[in-house]
């Protein structure tokens, strides 16, 4: 019974995360998603933290709609970008049986157990025990901190954006077809 609440809890999981992260804010606590703080009065630290099904892109596309979004949203019309920094968090899942390291003296499911050399199963010692196998898994997150302007963007910077064409621009990508339910990515 308790396998079976497990087995089900691990499958709602999986399910959940059965899709790239969309765009919003994150949980509390470090969630995917996009987070931000201010820290002066036209200067913001942004984050986007996406899952594994999150490519670069879209992390990268949605930190700078959030922030045009943001840039709007505190009466500015243009922003820079003074420091940016996307981050590959790389790890490595495995699947396949236990590992039961048992050792004993005959069939593994008879008793009594002695030490080894008499008999061994685990890892490497052949089906099904060694039949599983590793993917590697990678969230991409992407932080800038951005400076607000009100007036003309400067033409000469090439790290400055205009809110509303950023806005206009990114929102298919970003967003998607939030009325049929599609994801832009």
């Amino acid at each position: 019974m308790i396998r079976m609440i497990i087995l089900g809890g691990v499958a709602l999981i999986l399910a959940a995360c059965a899709t790239a992260t969309p765009y919003g804010p994150a949980a509390t606590g470090g969630g995917y998603g996009f987070s931000d703080q201010r820290i002066e009065e036209n200067r913001y630290r942004i984050t986007f933290r996406g899952n594994s099904l999150t490519s670069r892109e879209t992390v990268e596309n949605s930190l700078l709609f959030r922030a045009a979004e943001l840039t709007v949203e505190r009466g500015y019309d243009y922003f820079i970008v003074i420091e940016n920094e996307t981050e590959a968090n790389t790890s490595y899942q495995s699947s396949g049986p236990a590992f039961y390291g048992r050792y004993g003296y005959g069939h593994p499911f008879h008793r009594p157990y002695y030490a080894f050399p008499y008999y061994a199963y685990g890892f490497g010692w052949g089906y099904p025990y060694d039949d599983y196998y590793a993917r590697e898994v990678t969230r991409y997150s992407a932080v800038a901190f951005v400076v607000m302007y009100r007036g003309e963007k400067p033409d000469d910077n090439p790290r400055a954006f205009t809110a509303r064409d950023v806005i206009d621009n990114l929102a298919p990508i970003v967003l998607g077809d939030l009325e049929n339910n599609q994801p832009g990515y």
